[in-house]
């Protein structure tokens, strides 16, 4: 029986007529199996046997025709659909990600005051992290930061103040930095992802050269550089790493400071935290006779207020609806 035709198939629908042809039920080959009950036991073996190996036989031709008609077919199809990523085309521009364009403009601010931009590692060792930063193992706000941990004690950093102890530790006063990049804690909900992005500022110099006040007046400009035309309040909170320390808010940017929904009808929004650092970080670093003062902020929650954005987790599915809104 000759089976060449199969390889000569031009398309996946005359295979399949092929395959009917010598396998259906009513096939060529099943046939052939169907008068073996005519033949005598010695030529039903023999018989029996040819037909298994053509049969074998016809299936692994069909088998290899079909997938190298589909291989094919998708190769056509591919063609046909390629796109020349290198054609220039005015409807299809790109969008700066909230978070990346809210980023930029935080560290533009902080660069024209003349403040450094410092980076460090994604893994830290606890005394980085925690113990340097005036956060003993034994220390309650320990728990304030619920860390990923690897098996050797290392640890996915939970803020980028890891990099002000690692400044500290290679440079001499006067420090003027910020530490921007990604942190990580193990939280998932409407406002917290388990990676988002921190920027830190640090100012450290002479005892009696850095205040609160110049903490002040350096957050002050920068929230209505942010916002606008806000009103800035400080108040008093908790830092292991600052004493004192104080939460800012500004001004609702949603209701003027009347009191909405988003606000809690309070008419502030919480921004960031900051404080005169702790004579304990100075020690953890071998720093005399110095004073400073430390700031931090997550970037996410600025971008949400900017852009009116209510779901931390949307801006990282990768929603092209929404990342057209940018553009």
């Amino acid at each position: 029986m000759d089976l060449s035709e199969i390889k000569n198939a031009l398309n996946l629908d005359e295979l399949e007529k092929l395959r009917i042809k010598y396998l259906g039920k009513n096939g060529l080959i099943t046939s052939e199996f169907k008068k073996l009950k005519n033949l005598s036991e010695e030529e039903r073996k023999k018989v029996a046997k040819e037909l298994n190996e053509l049969k074998e036989k016809a299936i692994n031709l069909i088998q290899n025709k079909k997938t190298e008609l589909e291989e094919k077919l998708l190769d056509e199809k591919m063609k046909l659909e390629k796109i020349d990523v290198s054609l220039y085309s005015p409807k299809n521009t790109g969008a700066i990600h909230p978070v990346t364009d809210t980023m930029n403009k935080i560290i533009e601010f902080f660069t024209r005051m003349n403040f450094s931009v410092e980076t460090g590692p994604l893994v830290e060792d606890d005394f980085h992290n925690f113990e340097a930063l005036n956060l003993p193992k034994y220390h309650p706000a320990r728990d304030m930061q619920d860390t990923f941990y690897f098996n050797d004690g290392k640890l996915l950093r939970t803020h980028t103040s890891p990099v002000q102890i690692r400044t500290m530790e290679k440079q001499k006063p006067p420090i003027r930095m910020i530490s921007p990049g990604a942190v990580f804690r193990r939280d998932y909900d409407l406002t917290h992802t388990p990676m988002f992005h921190q920027v830190e500022g640090l100012v450290v110099d002479e005892k009696g050269k850095v205040s609160f006040a110049n903490l002040k007046f350096i957050l002050e400009s920068f929230l209505i550089h942010m916002f606008g035309d806000v009103k800035v309040r400080f108040r008093p909170s908790f830092f292991p790493f600052t004493e004192p320390s104080a939460e800012v808010d500004i001004s609702c940017i949603f209701c003027g400071g009347e009191g909405c929904r988003v606000c809690s009808h309070t008419g502030w929004l919480e921004v960031l935290g900051c404080g005169v650092v702790d004579p304990n970080v100075f020690k953890a670093v071998g720093y005399e006779n110095v004073s400073g003062y430390a700031f931090g902020l997550g970037v996410e929650r600025f971008a949400m207020l900017i852009n009116k954005i209510n779901d931390l987790r949307s801006m990282y599915e990768g929603d092209i609806r929404l990342m057209e809104q940018f553009k």
